[in-house]
Parts: structure tokens; C-alpha cells; sequence
């Protein structure tokens, strides 16, 4: 086989869950946005509904659309983006509930889908969804008697636990949500480890259930196993790769693996970085080109056939380190042309 193997653990997700949950007494839900953090909607999906999940959030429509075909009906699908233009057939057909960010989406949703349930996103300092305080303060009292299921907000630095912002945020969400009998909403994965006064009503991990920090006990969800195309001895002074961008000062043995960036290994992982082989560390040379890394294997003993990136000894955060990046973007860039194996 000439493609990297994407070994994904639906275990392990439901496993991280089920730890999520364990550490709050509310309702938790689930975020599975962006194809379950590209890991799959139609294997993700059911395998957190058997652990428990009721409650899932997606970032549009036809997420939420494509998530209820795997999920059927029962669990409560609510979206993110709120009540876009031209979402309301796909809302209704669907059951979805739509997170409403300003008077604008709540004059559309009234109007278009009457009856039908739908929650609120408070802005409380973030600034890029929900309705700011001065127009929340306006819409009230409207807005709660069209009685919402939900009412949300989201922490900007919840993975830095003695920031400011999550005090501020905490102090406005409560400040805006006084006094209202509605179900709510402020932390996911991050909120969750600050503690019991962010939990409210509902939890929503995301990161969290996929082996992403900022949750450390979280079980790895993810192995990348990458084949070796071709070895070949370098001597010193010689190139390797586009541009000349590693020059060898002595011989280098050098394996050529079959993954690049349009498998989602983006190119400013480059130098610095390192794949292992039974855990021993092998360093990246060169540029990652479309298809191919190079990799100096010259301290190995042996042969090797395949090179992890991801697994037991480099997690998800570690890689997006080496391309000084956020363990998100690293799991929904893994590209579509990986061999996928899930365990369950």
C-alpha cells in the first residue's frame, strides 16, 4: 500500500466523553463540526451517541443535515451559524436548532419556521457570534417569549485557565442571563476544566473528545502510520529535495515517505519536525513537498517500512508545534486520500 493508514479509535472518543461527562453534573453534548474535526461524521457520530450524547453542534446547516441522515431522529442537532438565508427548509426537514446571533436571524426564524425550536448566542466579548449585550438588552423579553431551548455563549481563552477573559466573560454571561428559566451554555472543552461555575445547564467538548488539548488525560484518538516509498544513501554535500534545502555534512540515509501536504501535512512543519519508528525519533529534512516527505533515518538499525507521525509518541499538539499551529487544524487538514481504519 502506498498511502499513510489513518488509524482513528471510536473508542478512545467515546472513551474521552465519557471523562468529559464524568467531570460535570449537567447535560454534555458534543461538538462534531467540520466532519467530526475531519475524523467522520458517519463513524463519530453514532459512536458518541451509544456513549451517552443526546446533544450535538455543528457549525451549519448542512452539517446538521448531513449529521441527522447517520443519526436518525432523537438527538438534539443545534447549529452554530444560527438561521442563514436559505437554510429553512434544511432546518425544518432536518429538525435542527439554530443557534439565533442577532435580530436580524431572529426576525427570519419567527417569520419563516414559527414554532419551531431554536436557541440564542450571547457575544459576552469574544466579538464574532451572538448578539452583543446592548442588543440582547433590546430583543429580551421578545426573544424569550418565543421561548428558546438554549441560550450560549463561548470562552476565547479557556485554555489558559488564569486569563482575565474567562472571569469577564463568566461575570457578562450571568449579568445577561439573569433571571431567564432557559437552559445554558458557555463552556466547551476548556470551560469544562475551569470548573463547576462554567458548567450551567449544558457542556459542548469538542477537541477534547478527539485527544486535543487543552484536555492533557484525554485517551489519543488518532495514529498516522506514513509508508516508506524509498531509501537511499546521500553523500555529504549533497542535496536533498526542492531548493537545496537540506545539504548533508556527512552521509545521511535518507527514506522518502508517501504523504505531503495535500494529505493535509502542511509544509510549515518542515525542518524541526520528527516522525518515530518504535518510538525512536527521526527528524524531517527538506521541504514536505505535494506527495513525498524526506526523512533522515540514519540513526535506525534497521529498515523501516512504515514512519508514524501521529500515536502514542507524538500527539496531535505535538505535530502542530513543529508547524507552529493548534492541534485543530492538524486533525481537519488529515486529507482525504488516507487509508482510514476505525476501531471500535
Amino acid at each position: 500500500m502506498t498511502t499513510a493508514t489513518l488509524t482513528i479509535d471510536l473508542t478512545a472518543i467515546a472513551a474521552n466523553w465519557q471523562a468529559l461527562n464524568k467531570l460535570t453534573n449537567c447535560e454534555t453534548a458534543a461538538v462534531i463540526k467540520a466532519d467530526a474535526y475531519g475524523l467522520g461524521i458517519a463513524k463519530v457520530g453514532p459512536a458518541l451517541a451509544k456513549a451517552g450524547a443526546r446533544g450535538f453542534f455543528v457549525a451549519a446547516a448542512e452539517e446538521g443535515v448531513a449529521l441527522r441522515r447517520v443519526l436518525g431522529a432523537g438527538p438534539d442537532i443545534c447549529v452554530f451559524s444560527g438561521h442563514m438565508a436559505g437554510d429553512s427548509d434544511m432546518i425544518r426537514s432536518a429538525n435542527l436548532t439554530p443557534m439565533i446571533n442577532s435580530v436580524d436571524q431572529l426576525l427570519t426564524h419567527v417569520e419563516a419556521l414559527p414554532g419551531h425550536p431554536f436557541g440564542i448566542q450571547l457575544d459576552t466579548g469574544m466579538n464574532r457570534l451572538g448578539m452583543e449585550p446592548g442588543e440582547w438588552s433590546a430583543v429580551r423579553e421578545i426573544a424569550v417569549a418565543q421561548q428558546p431551548v438554549l441560550i450560549m455563549s463561548h470562552l476565547a481563552c479557556a485554555d489558559e485557565p488564569d486569563h482575565v477573559m474567562n472571569q469577564m466573560q463568566l461575570d457578562s454571561f450571568i449579568e445577561m442571563t439573569q433571571g431567564l428559566d432557559v437552559p445554558r451554555s458557555l463552556a466547551a472543552t476548556g470551560g469544562i476544566l475551569l470548573g463547576e461555575k462554567y458548567h450551567f445547564d449544558v457542556t459542548r467538548p469538542g477537541v477534547g473528545l478527539y485527544g486535543g488539548l487543552p484536555f492533557i488525560d484525554a485517551t489519543p484518538v488518532v495514529a498516522l502510520d506514513i509508508p516508506v516509498i524509498q531509501i537511499r544513501d546521500v553523500a555529504a554535500g549533497e542535496s536533498v529535495g526542492y531548493g537545496n534545502a537540506f545539504v548533508a555534512i556527512s552521509e545521511t540515509r535518507v527514506a522518502t515517505i508517501a504523504a505531503g501536504y495535500a494529505d493535509g501535512l502542511i509544509r510549515a512543519m518542515g525542518n524541526g519536525a520528527t516522525l518515530t519508528f518504535d518510538g525512536q525519533p527521526v527528524p524531517i529534512i527538506g521541504r514536505v513537498s505535494m506527495d513525498m516527505i524526506t526523512v533522515d533515518i540514519s540513526r535506525l538499525s534497521q529498515v523501516p517500512e512504515h514512519l508514524q507521525l501521529i500515536g502514542l509518541h507524538q500527539s496531535v499538539d505535538t505535530v502542530a508545534g513543529f508547524a507552529g499551529t493548534i492541534g485543530y487544524e492538524i486533525l481537519t487538514s488529515l486529507g482525504a486520500r488516507h487509508d482510514r481504519v476505525y476501531l471500535t
